[in-house]
């Protein structure tokens, strides 16, 4: 299940309406080089392109597609897309495994049933931004602008990932991934995507549940093994913390000791508590990249100034 044509498309359907018209303008935004095909079967135009009726009516297998159409709709629509070689699917539909009721895991079994071997990520997430190669899978607005190279950010809430993409502190970033349900794509996946990009040189995310987590160590250990450096921001520290992520995206957030233990001691990451201890974190990493022993200098213009310095790195694994 390799991600690659959906990651770098030089095709894209888009199904839905007004929501699919927004990926047309982020792509259009981006400068997206690639074929967009609407599918709608009633409008003639979507976002000033002509539409198809139908899957079938399209002049070859897409890379990738958005979907954003009711969520029996969108299971036949993967159905389809699979049947006829796509390379991968955002399935922005909610109503799946996320209610917690007996319909809603019913309903993203057939999901993963219809999509077979193709990736699919989501349902009930918001898609993907490759800033290296101007793809924007994405429904909404987005403060990425094209880069080289730069770091790799996947959260399992999408509207983290649009705070994200916002950030004014220098950051490049190169992908943003969101997991949503994580039914095909989880973490995992993603993480090792992440891994094998040369353009990519940190990955972090906003982690609310790991999911598999003998896959999750694995990813981690693929990252450790490449030097790409990996930083978590982990909820679920409170009751009702926990409580919202399995209703948001139907995760587990588990114990938070044995989450930190977990990220930290088993899978070589650092976890933070903050979006903007994240993104300092990651911007650090990019441009100076991750230190073999926790030893940092510092220089100070005064006594005070030291013991300031001295002082914050108490209880923590740094050493001046």
């Amino acid at each position: 299940m390799g991600l690659e044509r959906l990651l770098r498309p030089r095709s894209l359907v888009v199904m839905g309406g007004s929501w699919a018209a927004n990926v047309i303008a982020q792509c259009e935004r981006f400068g997206f080089e690639g074929e967009i095909w609407p599918v709608h079967p009633k409008r003639d135009q979507l976002a000033g392109r002509d539409c198809h009726r139908s899957l079938a009516e399209l002049p070859a297998a897409p890379d990738a597609a958005f979907v954003a159409i009711n969520r029996h709709d969108a299971i036949q629509a993967i159905g389809e897309l699979s049947a006829m070689g796509a390379g991968g699917v955002v399935c922005f539909a909610s109503g799946f495994a996320e209610t917690g009721d007996e319909e809603g895991e019913s309903l993203q079994q057939a999901l993963i049933a219809a999509a077979g071997d193709m990736p699919v990520f989501g349902p009930n997430c918001y898609g993907l931004l490759n800033a290296t190669a101007k793809t924007a899978i994405w429904p909404d607005v987005q403060g990425l602008e094209p880069v080289t190279s730069g770091v790799a950010l996947i959260s399992q809430s999408s509207n983290i990932a649009i705070n994200l993409t916002m950030q004014a502190r220098g950051l490049p970033i190169s992908y943003v991934l969101t997991v949503g349900n994580g039914g095909k794509v989880g973490l995992a996946e993603m993480i090792e995507a992440m891994v094998d990009d040369p353009a990519v040189t940190a990955i972090g995310g906003y982690v609310e549940g790991f999911g598999d987590a003998a896959r999750f160590h694995q990813a981690c250990a693929k990252a450790k093994a490449a030097g790409k450096p990996l930083v978590f921001l982990k909820v679920g520290a409170s009751e009702g913390a926990q409580a919202m992520t399995l209703s948001h995206t139907a995760s587990l957030a588990g114990a938070d000791d044995i989450a930190t233990a977990f990220l930290t001691r088993r899978c070589g990451a650092a976890r933070v508590s903050s979006v903007e201890s994240l993104l300092e974190a990651l911007k650090f990493l990019h441009f100076l990249g991750p230190f073999p022993e926790p030893t940092l200098a510092t220089m100070s213009s005064s006594g005070g100034e030291a013991s300031l310095m001295a002082d914050l790195a108490e209880g923590t694994n740094v050493r001046f």
